[in-house]
């Protein structure tokens, strides 16, 4: 059969995993923020952040046995390096297992004479990429975007009939956090630590985590408030730290504010608070962070302010926990977990600059995070607040 056109929007495909779509004069372009919350970005890389695809997928149902993809991605490439950054993945589910995967092609590229420094815009043209040998029979198919690189969306071709998927009961688990939640460095979109939990808890994942922009802003408390969620999580206090956001005065109070938000529009969600995992630069020492010269973040604050209010990851953990007890007894369905139950000192062995982790730790992370979350008596499990 002639592969056709299909369409990317008001047709059978649902864009899952993101929640505004900008169209360009390329295609479509997901964004995992309202289109409200620009105007109110502090830091323009927010609106970067946004644009990479983090748990965004197409799903769709088809009996085609080839499909292609046609995309145009926009990476970054710093003056001084000889090649852009690696465009990641696209990577094609059929009936919930893999079924194939691709690198995305190199677009436009975004040369830069410093980390966040824009210098230009070299324009691209799009890529295809091409799924064949697929299954015989109608089929569910998803096709995650790659999780590092914003992805426009350009044309999807297939050569059988295409048809919206079917409801499948899955609840919808709604996650924020920092980029250690991100997951840029996966190995692929289904390899973040959020998409590994939610395969083996069998749900639905929205991940609305902003690498280096993770410091409770408003704007994302009422979009978590407004989007329809059975569970929701929230991994809490690095970018805090890293970025000296807060001081202890001002932290309780923003982390409450968040709660409350959330809580005006879910009072009875299912709702995780986690701190961070293991980060030995700031365990102890506040920041600001840098990376210093051998390639690993290094903490700038003295551990003297901490007495005075200053936060480490140590106080950040301790404060987190004490907001969670304080507000159970009017909070039931509030829960806390310590991040390093999800990579602890003795694995700081995989981060190799200090912060981020592995793709093998982000795969690990993922399958504890489910052990923990989603057993029949945890935090998202079917028998929370069943009798034992």
């Amino acid at each position: 059969m002639a592969m056709r056109a299909v369409p990317l929007m008001g047709g059978p495909v649902e864009l899952r995993g993101a929640l505004d779509l900008e169209m360009t004069p390329a295609g479509v372009m997901p964004r995992r923020l309202p289109a409200w919350t620009k105007e109110q970005y502090q830091n323009p890389s927010v609106y970067g952040v946004t644009l990479m695809p983090s748990g965004v997928r197409l799903v769709f149902r088809t009996d085609a046995r080839e499909l292609e993809f046609e995309v145009l991605t926009s990476t970054g490439q710093l003056d001084t390096d000889p090649q852009p950054r690696p465009t990641g993945m696209l990577e094609l589910l059929v009936d919930g297992a893999p079924a194939g995967r691709r690198q995305a092609p190199v677009g436009n590229v975004v040369r830069m004479a410093g980390p966040g420094a824009v210098q230009r815009t070299i324009p691209g043209e799009p890529g295809t990429v091409r799924f064949a040998g697929l299954p015989t029979g109608m089929k569910n198919v998803e096709l995650w975007l790659p999780q590092q690189t914003p992805t426009e969306l350009v044309a999807l071709k297939a050569d059988g009939e295409v048809l919206a998927p079917l409801p499948d009961g899955r609840r919808r688990w709604v996650h924020y956090g920092s980029s250690i939640s991100h997951c840029i460095e996966a190995d692929g979109p289904t390899g973040t630590w959020p998409v590994v939990a939610a395969a083996l808890g069998g749900v639905e994942v929205i991940n609305l985590s902003q690498a280096g922009n993770e410091v409770l802003d408003p704007y994302v408390a009422r979009t978590i408030r407004d989007v329809p969620a059975d569970l929701i999580s929230l991994k809490v206090g690095i970018n805090i730290v890293s970025l000296a956001a807060f001081r202890l005065r001002t932290f309780a109070p923003a982390v409450h504010g968040f709660l409350d938000t959330i809580r005006d529009g879910h009072p009875e969600t299912p709702l995780l608070l986690m701190s961070p995992v293991s980060c030995p630069a700031v365990e102890e020492t506040p920041g600001p962070t840098a990376m210093g010269p051998d390639g690993k973040i290094t903490a700038l604050g003295d551990p003297a302010d901490v007495a005075g209010g200053a936060l480490s990851l140590t106080v950040v953990r301790a404060e987190l926990a004490r907001i969670v007890a304080a507000r159970q007894a009017r909070d039931p369905h509030l829960h806390y977990l310590d991040g390093r139950e999800l990579l602890g000192p003795d694995e700081v062995h995989d981060l190799p600059d200090g912060l981020h982790p592995t793709a093998a730790a982000y795969r690990r992370m993922g399958k504890r995070f489910a052990t923990h979350a989603f057993a029949n008596h945890g935090p998202f499990g079917c028998m929370t607040g069943a009798a034992e």
